[in-house]
């Protein structure tokens, strides 16, 4: 036996032939075509005129595309006010939970206190708890209150979520003691610590926390329906059934204000999609 046959070979990889190249991109494209094609026929109905709406037979390209479905959606509703809304309540909630998650998971991760495996249990039940059992309550304390109709009555109730407070201990608590007993020793206030060392760890978690929390809250419709009864106060998803009459639809109008909806999310995916794809890298190593 020689040296040469002591030495470890090299392990080539199954080469693909070209019919299953060809086969695999097929079903790629079949994939991804299956994934876009509700987006791509919403886009065609947003610009259909009334005629091909109620015509009866689907139409996949609009014979003369009707731009001004749009302005005829704001013209019809105060949809700019819908959109103010649901901006307002989607982006205060995130807000609140990118704020006061990481510290009360911080709390939870790195700090001892008297009741703290029953307090997180406590928190954690009520992930449990569905909303609908919450919400007769609330909405009678809102109205003794007067915010029926207002910005803090579609914003209190969602200000602390349970699930990223559970997310953000679960990405606290792996990291290593040793840094932030360095800096203890070193002067740094718990508030600095906090700042300076957990924070800039949390980039991944807190990019899948506030696109979650956002997408979730803009197509929030049951809360905004009970807690608010003036037209200027409604929110964008129920905007959109103003078109649902007693005996029709105006489709195009409703995919127009539906694909308005879908922007703001569709663009803060794209804008975080970086630290997303890391952030859920990140939980499945944990």
């Amino acid at each position: 036996m020689t040296a040469l046959d002591l030495q470890p070979r090299a392990i080539r990889p199954e080469r693909l032939f070209p019919g299953d190249r060809v086969v695999s991109y097929l079903l790629l494209l079949l994939t991804g075509l299956l994934t876009v094609l509700p987006l791509l026929y919403m886009v065609s109905l947003a610009l259909q005129s009334d005629a091909e709406t109620f015509a009866g037979d689907p139409v996949l390209i609009p014979a003369a595309p009707q731009w001004d479905n749009f302005v005829r959606l704001f013209e019809a509703a105060p949809f700019g006010r819908f959109f103010l809304n649901s901006l307002v309540m989607a982006g205060a909630i995130t807000i609140s939970h990118l704020v006061f998650d990481p510290l009360i998971g911080y709390a939870f991760a790195k700090f001892d206190f008297p009741g703290k495996r029953i307090a997180f249990v406590a928190i954690l039940t009520t992930l449990m708890v569905p909303f609908f059992v919450r919400m007769l309550p609330i909405y009678a304390i809102f109205s003794q209150l007067g915010w029926t109709d207002t910005y803090r009555g579609l914003v209190v109730p969602f200000l602390i979520d349970a699930y990223g407070i559970f997310l953000m201990r679960q990405f606290i608590s792996p990291l290593p003691n040793e840094l932030m007993e360095a800096a203890r020793v070193d002067g740094a206030s718990e508030l600095r610590i906090y700042a300076q060392i957990i924070l800039p760890q949390l980039k991944p978690a807190l990019a899948v926390l506030g696109l979650f929390s956002f997408v979730f809250q803009w197509n929030e419709f049951l809360w905004p329906l009970i807690a608010t009864s003036r037209t200027e106060m409604r929110t964008m998803p129920i905007g959109l059934t103003l078109f649902n009459q007693e005996y029709f639809t105006q489709w195009n109008l409703t995919a127009a204000g539906a694909l308005i909806l879908f922007l703001p999310t569709a663009l803060l995916f794209v804008l975080t999609q970086r630290f997303l794809v890391r952030g859920i890298a990140l939980s499945g190593l944990k």
